[in-house]
Protein backbone atom coordinates (compact mmCIF):
# COMPACT_ATOMS: atom_id res chain seq x y z
CA UNK A 1 0.00 0.00 0.00
CA UNK A 2 1.10 3.33 -0.94
CA UNK A 3 1.90 5.08 2.84
CA UNK A 4 3.62 7.46 4.98
CA UNK A 5 4.51 7.74 8.02
CA UNK A 6 5.93 11.48 9.75
CA UNK A 7 6.00 10.98 13.53
CA UNK A 8 2.59 9.53 14.34
CA UNK A 9 0.87 10.68 11.40
CA UNK A 10 -0.02 8.22 8.24
CA UNK A 11 -0.10 9.31 4.59
CA UNK A 12 -2.18 6.90 2.43
CA UNK A 13 -4.97 7.42 -0.47
CA UNK A 14 -7.37 6.80 2.22
CA UNK A 15 -5.95 9.67 4.68
CA UNK A 16 -6.90 13.33 4.82
CA UNK A 17 -3.89 15.47 3.18
CA UNK A 18 -1.08 16.21 5.61
CA UNK A 19 -0.82 20.06 5.03
CA UNK A 20 2.40 22.05 5.51
CA UNK A 21 2.86 25.54 6.19
CA UNK A 22 6.41 26.92 4.35
CA UNK A 23 6.93 29.45 6.92
CA UNK A 24 10.91 29.66 5.36
CA UNK A 25 12.40 33.01 5.84
CA UNK A 26 8.76 34.99 6.28
CA UNK A 27 9.87 35.24 10.14
CA UNK A 28 12.39 38.13 9.08
CA UNK A 29 15.20 36.42 11.47
CA UNK A 30 12.78 37.10 14.75
CA UNK A 31 12.54 33.88 16.86
CA UNK A 32 9.07 35.62 18.44
CA UNK A 33 7.76 36.23 14.81
CA UNK A 34 8.63 33.02 14.34
CA UNK A 35 6.59 31.97 16.81
CA UNK A 36 3.32 33.76 16.36
CA UNK A 37 3.50 32.28 12.71
CA UNK A 38 3.85 28.37 14.54
CA UNK A 39 0.44 29.25 16.26
CA UNK A 40 -1.10 31.20 13.80
CA UNK A 41 0.03 27.83 11.04
CA UNK A 42 -1.26 25.53 13.85
CA UNK A 43 -4.41 27.44 14.48
CA UNK A 44 -5.33 27.41 10.96
CA UNK A 45 -4.82 23.44 10.59
CA UNK A 46 -1.78 22.60 9.36
CA UNK A 47 -0.05 19.28 10.43
CA UNK A 48 3.26 20.67 10.29
CA UNK A 49 5.35 23.88 10.09
CA UNK A 50 8.36 24.13 7.74
CA UNK A 51 11.65 26.09 7.83
CA UNK A 52 14.79 26.55 5.68
CA UNK A 53 18.63 25.76 7.25
CA UNK A 54 21.67 27.22 5.29
CA UNK A 55 25.31 27.56 6.28
CA UNK A 56 25.26 30.45 3.82
CA UNK A 57 29.23 30.71 3.84
CA UNK A 58 29.32 26.98 2.68
CA UNK A 59 26.67 27.35 0.18
CA UNK A 60 27.15 30.42 -2.09
CA UNK A 61 30.54 31.49 -3.68
CA UNK A 62 32.39 33.97 -2.51
CA UNK A 63 30.79 36.01 -5.55
CA UNK A 64 27.32 35.53 -4.82
CA UNK A 65 27.46 36.00 -0.91
CA UNK A 66 29.64 39.22 -1.62
CA UNK A 67 27.18 40.32 -4.02
CA UNK A 68 25.22 43.72 -3.73
CA UNK A 69 21.47 43.18 -2.48
CA UNK A 70 20.18 46.75 -2.55
CA UNK A 71 16.26 46.37 -2.62
CA UNK A 72 13.08 46.72 -0.53
CA UNK A 73 13.06 43.00 0.37
CA UNK A 74 17.08 43.27 1.12
CA UNK A 75 17.92 42.54 5.04
CA UNK A 76 21.82 43.54 4.64
CA UNK A 77 23.77 45.78 1.96
CA UNK A 78 25.37 42.26 0.31
CA UNK A 79 23.29 39.02 -0.31
CA UNK A 80 25.64 37.12 2.19
CA UNK A 81 24.65 39.66 4.84
CA UNK A 82 21.06 39.47 4.04
CA UNK A 83 20.81 35.91 4.28
CA UNK A 84 22.48 35.97 7.42
CA UNK A 85 20.16 37.99 9.34
CA UNK A 86 17.56 35.69 8.38
CA UNK A 87 19.08 32.75 9.50
CA UNK A 88 18.40 31.04 12.77
CA UNK A 89 21.11 28.97 14.71
CA UNK A 90 20.96 26.51 17.42
CA UNK A 91 19.91 27.75 19.87
CA UNK A 92 16.70 28.99 17.75
CA UNK A 93 16.01 26.08 16.12
CA UNK A 94 15.96 24.08 19.49
CA UNK A 95 13.48 26.46 20.65
CA UNK A 96 11.17 26.78 17.80
CA UNK A 97 10.86 23.13 17.82
CA UNK A 98 10.27 22.49 21.57
CA UNK A 99 7.34 25.79 21.00
CA UNK A 100 6.00 23.16 18.04
CA UNK A 101 6.01 20.15 20.59
CA UNK A 102 4.26 22.27 23.07
CA UNK A 103 1.59 23.33 20.97
CA UNK A 104 1.66 19.76 18.84
CA UNK A 105 2.52 20.38 15.41
CA UNK A 106 5.42 19.56 13.63
CA UNK A 107 8.74 21.57 13.02
CA UNK A 108 11.04 20.42 10.16
CA UNK A 109 13.02 22.19 7.80
CA UNK A 110 14.42 22.17 4.08
CA UNK A 111 18.61 21.59 4.21
CA UNK A 112 20.18 23.49 1.30
CA UNK A 113 23.98 22.14 2.40
CA UNK A 114 25.82 19.34 3.80
CA UNK A 115 26.33 20.99 7.12
CA UNK A 116 22.50 21.94 7.22
CA UNK A 117 21.85 18.35 7.05
CA UNK A 118 23.78 17.50 9.61
CA UNK A 119 22.32 20.11 11.74
CA UNK A 120 18.68 19.09 11.36
CA UNK A 121 19.66 15.49 11.99
CA UNK A 122 20.98 16.05 15.39
CA UNK A 123 18.20 18.30 16.41
CA UNK A 124 16.29 15.31 15.34
CA UNK A 125 13.45 16.69 13.28
CA UNK A 126 10.79 14.02 12.00
CA UNK A 127 11.32 14.64 8.33
CA UNK A 128 12.96 16.53 5.60
CA UNK A 129 12.01 18.02 3.02
CA UNK A 130 14.66 19.30 -0.43
CA UNK A 131 13.88 22.18 -2.32
CA UNK A 132 13.61 21.74 -6.23
CA UNK A 133 16.94 23.88 -6.79
CA UNK A 134 18.21 20.57 -5.82
CA UNK A 135 16.50 17.96 -7.58
CA UNK A 136 19.68 17.45 -9.31
CA UNK A 137 22.40 17.27 -6.17
CA UNK A 138 22.75 13.82 -5.93
CA UNK A 139 25.26 13.79 -3.40
CA UNK A 140 23.40 16.11 -1.13
CA UNK A 141 20.27 13.84 -1.86
CA UNK A 142 21.78 10.61 -0.66
CA UNK A 143 23.23 12.35 2.54
CA UNK A 144 19.87 13.54 3.19
CA UNK A 145 18.50 9.58 2.69
CA UNK A 146 20.76 8.56 4.53
CA UNK A 147 19.69 10.28 8.02
CA UNK A 148 16.51 7.91 7.86
CA UNK A 149 14.11 10.21 8.11
CA UNK A 150 11.19 10.38 6.05
CA UNK A 151 11.96 12.85 2.72
CA UNK A 152 9.65 15.38 0.95
CA UNK A 153 11.22 15.58 -2.34
CA UNK A 154 10.22 18.80 -4.76
CA UNK A 155 10.53 18.25 -8.26
CA UNK A 156 10.02 21.86 -9.88
CA UNK A 157 12.55 22.48 -12.72
CA UNK A 158 12.52 18.84 -13.97
CA UNK A 159 12.05 16.49 -16.45
CA UNK A 160 11.08 13.01 -15.70
CA UNK A 161 14.62 11.85 -16.05
CA UNK A 162 15.76 14.02 -13.48
CA UNK A 163 13.26 12.76 -11.08
CA UNK A 164 14.07 9.09 -11.89
CA UNK A 165 17.62 10.22 -11.22
CA UNK A 166 17.03 11.81 -7.55
CA UNK A 167 14.85 8.48 -6.95
CA UNK A 168 17.69 6.00 -7.56
CA UNK A 169 20.10 8.03 -5.54
CA UNK A 170 17.60 8.07 -2.79
CA UNK A 171 15.45 5.09 -2.62
CA UNK A 172 18.31 2.11 -2.14
CA UNK A 173 19.32 3.88 1.35
CA UNK A 174 15.72 4.95 2.36
CA UNK A 175 12.13 4.02 1.14
CA UNK A 176 10.31 6.63 3.52
CA UNK A 177 10.32 9.09 0.11
CA UNK A 178 7.55 11.40 -1.18
CA UNK A 179 7.55 13.33 -4.52
CA UNK A 180 5.87 16.50 -4.92
CA UNK A 181 4.94 18.05 -8.31
CA UNK A 182 6.27 21.46 -8.26
CA UNK A 183 6.53 24.32 -10.37
CA UNK A 184 9.43 26.43 -9.43
CA UNK A 185 7.46 29.70 -10.73
CA UNK A 186 7.04 32.13 -7.23
CA UNK A 187 3.46 32.49 -8.14
CA UNK A 188 2.58 29.83 -9.99
CA UNK A 189 0.07 30.46 -12.73
CA UNK A 190 -2.56 27.86 -12.68
CA UNK A 191 -1.43 27.15 -16.67
CA UNK A 192 2.05 25.78 -15.28
CA UNK A 193 0.69 23.92 -12.42
CA UNK A 194 0.78 20.21 -15.02
CA UNK A 195 -1.02 18.64 -12.21
CA UNK A 196 -1.31 15.65 -14.19
CA UNK A 197 1.87 14.98 -13.36
CA UNK A 198 0.37 13.62 -10.56
CA UNK A 199 -0.99 10.86 -11.56
CA UNK A 200 2.15 10.47 -13.37
CA UNK A 201 4.02 10.08 -10.33
CA UNK A 202 1.55 8.08 -8.83
CA UNK A 203 1.72 5.04 -11.69
CA UNK A 204 5.73 5.78 -11.88
CA UNK A 205 6.16 4.87 -7.96
CA UNK A 206 3.45 2.75 -6.84
CA UNK A 207 4.93 2.85 -3.27
CA UNK A 208 5.31 6.28 -2.92
CA UNK A 209 2.82 9.13 -1.71
CA UNK A 210 2.66 11.83 -3.85
CA UNK A 211 1.73 15.60 -3.25
CA UNK A 212 2.06 19.44 -4.19
CA UNK A 213 4.65 21.81 -3.48
CA UNK A 214 1.85 24.73 -4.25
CA UNK A 215 3.28 27.92 -4.97
CA UNK A 216 -0.13 29.08 -6.36
CA UNK A 217 -1.46 32.57 -5.98
CA UNK A 218 -5.24 31.00 -4.06
CA UNK A 219 -6.03 27.53 -3.02
CA UNK A 220 -8.21 26.84 -5.61
CA UNK A 221 -5.56 23.78 -7.59
CA UNK A 222 -5.20 22.02 -4.48
CA UNK A 223 -8.13 20.34 -4.13
CA UNK A 224 -7.79 19.10 -7.71
CA UNK A 225 -4.27 18.08 -7.03
CA UNK A 226 -5.99 15.98 -4.14
CA UNK A 227 -8.69 14.27 -6.85
CA UNK A 228 -5.70 13.60 -8.92
CA UNK A 229 -3.84 12.06 -5.94
CA UNK A 230 -2.11 14.21 -3.72
CA UNK A 231 -1.81 13.83 -0.51
CA UNK A 232 0.80 16.49 1.13
CA UNK A 233 0.44 19.86 0.37
CA UNK A 234 3.13 22.80 1.23
CA UNK A 235 2.00 25.93 0.54
CA UNK A 236 4.01 29.25 1.94
CA UNK A 237 2.70 30.38 4.74
CA UNK A 238 2.77 34.65 6.08
CA UNK A 239 0.69 36.77 8.60
CA UNK A 240 0.50 39.83 6.23
CA UNK A 241 1.22 39.79 2.24
CA UNK A 242 2.29 43.35 2.75
CA UNK A 243 5.52 41.99 4.97
CA UNK A 244 8.84 42.76 3.42
CA UNK A 245 10.06 39.60 1.66
CA UNK A 246 10.15 37.91 -1.57
CA UNK A 247 7.60 35.52 -0.39
CA UNK A 248 5.37 37.05 1.04
CA UNK A 249 2.95 38.56 -1.53
CA UNK A 250 2.33 34.49 -3.31
CA UNK A 251 1.90 32.84 0.52
CA UNK A 252 -0.92 32.49 2.27
CA UNK A 253 -2.62 34.30 5.14
CA UNK A 254 -4.10 32.65 8.09
CA UNK A 255 -7.80 32.76 6.61
CA UNK A 256 -6.30 31.55 3.58
CA UNK A 257 -4.53 28.41 5.01
CA UNK A 258 -7.69 27.78 7.06
CA UNK A 259 -9.79 27.50 4.10
CA UNK A 260 -7.38 25.16 2.39
CA UNK A 261 -7.43 22.70 5.15
CA UNK A 262 -11.05 22.92 5.72
CA UNK A 263 -11.49 22.50 1.28
CA UNK A 264 -8.94 19.68 1.58
CA UNK A 265 -10.80 17.79 4.31
CA UNK A 266 -14.51 18.16 2.01
CA UNK A 267 -12.66 16.97 -0.76
CA UNK A 268 -11.68 13.80 0.42
CA UNK A 269 -15.55 13.25 1.82
CA UNK A 270 -16.93 14.04 -1.42
CA UNK A 271 -15.02 11.48 -3.70
CA UNK A 272 -16.40 9.17 -1.39
CA UNK A 273 -15.80 5.35 -1.74
CA UNK A 274 -16.77 4.82 -5.45
CA UNK A 275 -19.71 3.17 -4.77
CA UNK A 276 -23.41 4.41 -6.25
CA UNK A 277 -25.74 4.06 -3.24
CA UNK A 278 -28.81 5.66 -2.55
CA UNK A 279 -27.95 8.21 0.62
CA UNK A 280 -30.32 9.51 3.06
CA UNK A 281 -29.88 12.92 2.35
CA UNK A 282 -31.42 12.03 -1.00
CA UNK A 283 -34.61 10.63 0.19
CA UNK A 284 -36.84 13.55 1.06
CA UNK A 285 -35.74 15.75 -2.35
CA UNK A 286 -36.38 12.46 -4.52
CA UNK A 287 -39.69 11.65 -2.87
CA UNK A 288 -40.79 14.94 -3.94
CA UNK A 289 -39.28 15.37 -7.27
CA UNK A 290 -39.74 12.05 -8.52
CA UNK A 291 -42.77 10.21 -9.54
CA UNK A 292 -45.37 7.20 -9.78
CA UNK A 293 -47.93 5.40 -11.60
CA UNK A 294 -51.45 6.69 -10.47
CA UNK A 295 -54.90 6.38 -12.26
CA UNK A 296 -54.98 9.12 -14.87
CA UNK A 297 -58.66 9.28 -14.23
CA UNK A 298 -61.51 6.93 -12.54
CA UNK A 299 -60.74 3.37 -13.50
CA UNK A 300 -63.54 1.18 -11.93
CA UNK A 301 -62.91 -2.41 -11.01
CA UNK A 302 -62.06 -4.75 -14.16
CA UNK A 303 -60.59 -2.50 -16.07
CA UNK A 304 -58.22 -3.78 -18.52
CA UNK A 305 -55.00 -1.37 -18.34
CA UNK A 306 -54.06 0.75 -21.35
CA UNK A 307 -51.31 3.36 -21.52
CA UNK A 308 -54.11 6.47 -21.78
CA UNK A 309 -55.03 4.49 -17.84
CA UNK A 310 -52.19 5.64 -16.53
CA UNK A 311 -50.02 8.95 -14.99
CA UNK A 312 -46.56 9.71 -14.09
CA UNK A 313 -46.86 12.05 -10.81
CA UNK A 314 -44.97 13.30 -7.99
CA UNK A 315 -44.58 12.41 -4.89
CA UNK A 316 -42.52 9.27 -5.41
CA UNK A 317 -44.30 7.10 -2.83
CA UNK A 318 -45.74 4.62 -5.34
CA UNK A 319 -45.12 2.08 -8.08
CA UNK A 320 -42.34 3.14 -9.88
CA UNK A 321 -42.54 4.53 -13.85
CA UNK A 322 -39.81 2.19 -14.75
CA UNK A 323 -42.78 -0.56 -14.21
CA UNK A 324 -45.30 0.89 -16.61
CA UNK A 325 -44.63 -1.58 -19.32
CA UNK A 326 -45.08 -4.67 -16.34
CA UNK A 327 -48.96 -3.04 -15.57
CA UNK A 328 -50.35 -2.36 -19.05
CA UNK A 329 -52.94 -4.96 -20.22
CA UNK A 330 -53.37 -6.09 -16.44
CA UNK A 331 -57.29 -6.01 -15.30
CA UNK A 332 -57.89 -4.09 -11.87
CA UNK A 333 -59.13 -6.06 -8.80
CA UNK A 334 -60.65 -2.56 -6.94
CA UNK A 335 -61.70 0.50 -8.19
CA UNK A 336 -59.06 3.14 -8.52
CA UNK A 337 -59.76 7.12 -7.78
CA UNK A 338 -58.00 9.53 -9.81
CA UNK A 339 -54.61 9.58 -8.86
CA UNK A 340 -55.23 6.40 -6.92
CA UNK A 341 -51.53 4.13 -6.76
CA UNK A 342 -51.36 1.13 -8.45
CA UNK A 343 -49.98 -1.87 -6.50
CA UNK A 344 -49.37 -5.10 -8.00
CA UNK A 345 -51.52 -6.92 -5.80
CA UNK A 346 -54.77 -4.80 -6.84
CA UNK A 347 -53.95 -6.47 -10.51
CA UNK A 348 -54.21 -9.67 -12.21
CA UNK A 349 -54.09 -10.76 -15.87
CA UNK A 350 -56.15 -9.45 -18.45
CA UNK A 351 -58.32 -11.30 -20.86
Amino acid sequence: MRELLIDSIRIADDTDAFVIAEIGHNHQGCVETAKEFIKSAHEAGANAVKFQKRDNKALYTREMYESVYDNRNSYGPTYGAHRDALEFGWDEFVELKAYCEELGVLFFATPFDFGSVDFLAELDVPCFKTASGDLKSTPLLTAIARVGKPVLVSTGGATMEDVDRAMEAMLPHNPNISILQCTASYPAEPENMALKVIETYRNAYPDLVVGLSDHQNGIAMAPVAFVLGARIFEKHFTMNRAMRGTDHAFSLEPGGLRKLVRYLKRTRLAIGDGVKRVLDCEDAPLRKMGKKLVAARELPAGTVLTRDDIALKSPRDGMPPYELEKIIGQKLKVALAEDGNFRFEDLEAGK
